[in-house]
């Protein structure tokens, strides 16, 4: 039995760092994901298609997107979809899953507790939904199974323990014990909620099949699962991601002028494509004025998006107090109170470059170091 299984797509979800259409752009990449996905389903001839929950959003799905849905699934039939609504996605009385006319190839597991599907002889899969958006009690708890056979389980959940804590920000729905899933009778889970695909012997996460947030560092896949007789499985992996997202940082120490900053994003982005994150780090002298507005219109050609943030950003310590302490001006009063008020070093670097930057309107993101 070969399952191709996929898991957090989070269709329509809304990419909060990108403007309408730029986000608008990437949740059509999502649909063009799942398109790819369907595609190497036909093209592996497997026996099904398995979803581990999160397909979509609960809170923003339009019309559009039930009736995409509807016609991408149709169009594989008489492929088998087996759909596990997970905390996104949740199954309840205004879900998109109830208001589709599925074609007779859709499954959508919609029971709190695992319910089983034959496959084939003495193969059956168990799967579960969640009915609310939290709060979901783990699917293995007192679950064993009745019957003989192989048994393969699919729903959106947590493993707790070391797997858990890896995944940073998860909260954990629906949460679980790896071994759980052996002492239960199941030979493999197929898996959804972690975004970082993660695997072992008797599970499958197989993560985010594409880019939802800068910071991913894996590849988005779907995992073409194949059951033997007796329940051993093996792995193989499809790049299904349609979006390429990049991490670009960019040191601007020893630069002079706000120009100087801008052409170091441009060199450091120029062979680069898709949408790019800059993260700006380094040592700046206290007179170079740099404005995350400033990156808000400049995005070259060669890309869909650039996004620039501040890092480890910090003010440097600046040779000319001296010489800006001699100035007739509110500026030179400023420094020349300062350099002889009874401070610590560090106390008057931070007060100086501080003042400083306050004078010449420019308090900002920038650490005063």
């Amino acid at each position: 039995m070969r399952l191709l299984h996929f898991a957090d797509l989070h269709l329509d979800t809304r990419f909060r760092w990108a403007s309408p259409q730029q986000a608008r752009n990437r949740r059509r990449a999502l649909r063009e994901t799942l398109m790819h996905i369907c595609q190497v389903a036909d093209e592996q001839r497997v026996d099904a298609l398995t979803c581990g929950g999160d397909l979509y959003e609960q809170e923003r799905f339009t019309p559009d997107t039930a009736e995409f849905l509807r016609a991408t699934f149709a169009e594989i039939a008489p492929l088998p979809v087996f759909l596990a609504p997970g905390n996104h996605d949740w199954f309840g009385p205004v879900s998109l899953y109830r208001q589709i006319q599925w074609s007779p190839n859709v499954h959508v597991f919609d029971t709190a507790e695992l319910s089983a599907i034959g496959l084939a002889d003495g193969l059956t899969l168990w799967g579960a939904a969640h009915c609310a958006p939290a709060n979901t009690p783990g699917f293995l708890d007192a679950f064993h199974v009745d019957r003989g056979g192989v048994h393969l389980a699919l729903f959106h959940g947590s493993a707790q323990g070391d797997l858990w804590m890896q995944q940073k920000g998860k909260v954990p729905h629906a949460p679980f014990r790896v071994e759980q899933i052996e002492r239960s009778g199941l030979h493999h889970a197929l898996l959804g909620h972690f975004h970082h695909p993660v695997e072992a012997s008797d599970y499958t996460y197989p993560g985010n099949p594409d880019t939802l947030s800068f910071g991913e560092t894996w590849k988005g896949a779907a995992v073409l699962v194949t059951v033997g007789g007796d329940g051993a499985i093996s792995r193989e992996h499809f790049a299904v991601a349609t979006s390429i997202v990049s991490d670009v940082s960019v040191d601007l120490t020893g630069v002079t002028h706000e120009g100087q900053v801008r052409e170091r994003v441009l060199d450091a982005v120029d062979d680069l494509s898709g949408y790019v994150r800059v993260t700006l780090r380094g040592a700046l002298g206290p007179d170079v004025d740099v404005r995350l507005q400033d990156f808000e219109q400049l995005c070259p050609a060669n890309l869909d998006a650039l996004v620039v943030q501040f890092g480890s950003v910090r003010v440097a310590l600046s040779d000319d107090y001296e010489t800006l302490r001699k100035e007739q001006t509110v500026r030179g009063q400023f420094v020349h109170d300062v350099l002889g008020a009874d401070l610590t070093d560090n106390q008057r670097h931070r007060v100086l470059v501080t003042g400083l930057r306050a004078l010449n309107d420019r308090i900002d993101d920038l650490e005063v170091h």
